[in-house]
């Protein structure tokens, strides 16, 4: 858990430095900015998309993962925690703390280092991938949180959660973490990123947080084999 311990405080401090500075960066500074963390964040997804060649189970999980999402209401719900938060901070909707949570809890966990760190914390009590990662999202966060407001902030809230479920779930799941499925889910992980930078860039709106559960599908998909045979 520590791993996930210095995440969190990483992104808190970054967001935090990112709105000291935010009342000094034109919008058109901004909106700029934006657009090139959307293209990176594509790339990203597209590396990660990569991980494994078993195209079908990513499929599958895809379809499966965002049926589940969809009468889970996990989009709807992120948005209305992001909506409270805001009415608790008195902050108007027009830029408020709604979209830059939701943006920056979807880039923050569904990434493959989300994924892998957590587990092998879990796993093996190493916590480089997530002290590797808590400098990006501390550097991101900076950026993030200069752009869409104190949102970004409160998404140190989302990853210490859904890190810590991923971390202690890892000790249970041992026998079937094995390296196949977690590059099936770093894949379909990686492409959820990209759907949440093609968010960012404006070219088409996703659902993603309804989209979450499919990062969970390949796990399932194999504890249903071992079961069987």
């Amino acid at each position: 858990m520590f791993g996930t311990f210095v995440n969190t405080l990483a992104i808190a401090a970054g967001s935090l430095v990112g709105l000291a500075f935010r009342g000094g960066i034109p919008l058109h500074y901004q909106q700029t900015v934006i657009q090139a963390i959307g293209l990176a964040v594509v790339l990203i997804g597209m590396t990660s998309a990569l991980k494994t060649p078993d195209i079908l189970v990513v499929i599958f999980s895809l379809a499966l993962g965002s049926i589940v999402g969809e009468w889970l209401r996990i989009e709807a719900r992120l948005n209305h925690l992001g909506r409270w938060l805001e009415n608790k901070c008195a902050q108007s909707a027009e830029g408020g703390i709604a979209k830059g949570f939701v943006t920056a809890s979807l880039i923050y966990c569904v990434g493959s280092m989300a994924i892998v760190g957590s587990m092998e914390s879990g796993l093996t009590g190493n916590h480089q991938t997530l002290y590797a990662k808590s400098v990006l999202d501390g550097i991101s966060a900076i950026i993030f949180a200069s752009s869409l407001g104190a949102g970004v902030l409160f998404s140190a809230m989302s990853v210490g959660v859904y890190q810590g479920i991923l971390t202690l779930s890892a000790v249970l799941m041992k026998p079937y973490l094995i390296p196949m499925v977690v590059d099936q889910m770093s894949s379909v992980g990686g492409i959820l990123i990209m759907a949440i930078g093609f968010n960012l860039l404006e070219i088409k709106k996703m659902n993603v947080g309804n989209m979450l559960p499919a990062i969970f599908m390949p796990l399932a998909y194999y504890m249903i084999q071992q079961m069987i045979r």
